[in-house]
């Protein structure tokens, strides 16, 4: 027997996001703009309950006090996405990199498209942290909920994280490795 998929919306300062999981276990987290998947399939259960931590973590982040979820995350998808998800984890807040260091990261420096992919297709936004992969060249490219999005998500951590300016510059030179 499957357990029941319960989802809830929730604010946030990119606008609702939707929450997808089991009573244990949140498996997605979709921004606004992430091509129409805002839409809850219609066996599933509409409950906040099993999402008062993921709330929670989420309001810390945005508010700036939380810089690493500790949530129990069960994204479905194959080993080598699994493989790029637990990368991303990996990668400091308030840091990016390119999706050629990634490749080298897990080991699979030919595989720099495959990486893009995998990231492109994260079905954990913000908490699995794909917003963090820029292009080679430092420019932001290809984010499911929109640079915009991504743009504020960086931002956000770079000022927590004490790597901007009072105007909002980065402090480093460059912002990816």
């Amino acid at each position: 027997m499957n357990p029941d998929i319960f989802y809830t919306r929730t604010p946030s300062p990119l606008g609702p996001l939707l929450l997808v999981g089991t009573a244990d276990v949140l498996t997605s987290l979709w921004l606004p703009s992430d091509r129409g998947r805002l839409d809850p399939e219609p066996e599933w259960v509409q409950s906040p309950k099993p999402f008062k931590d993921v709330v929670r973590q989420l309001d810390a982040y945005f508010a700036g006090r939380l810089r690493r979820f500790d949530l129990s995350l069960a994204p479905a998808g194959t080993a080598f996405q699994q493989r790029v998800w637990g990368a991303l984890c990996d990668i400091p807040y308030g840091e990016t990199v390119s999706y050629g260091t990634l490749a080298r990261r897990i080991e699979r420096p030919a595989a720099v498209r495959a990486v893009g992919a995998a990231n492109g297709q994260n079905p954990i936004a913000i908490v699995i942290p794909c917003h963090r992969v820029i292009g080679s060249d430092g420019r932001l490219v290809g984010y499911g909920g929109g640079l915009p999005a991504k743009s504020a998500l960086l931002e956000l951590e770079r000022r927590v994280a004490g790597k901007t300016d009072r105007a909002g510059r980065p402090r480093q030179a460059a912002l990816f490795d």
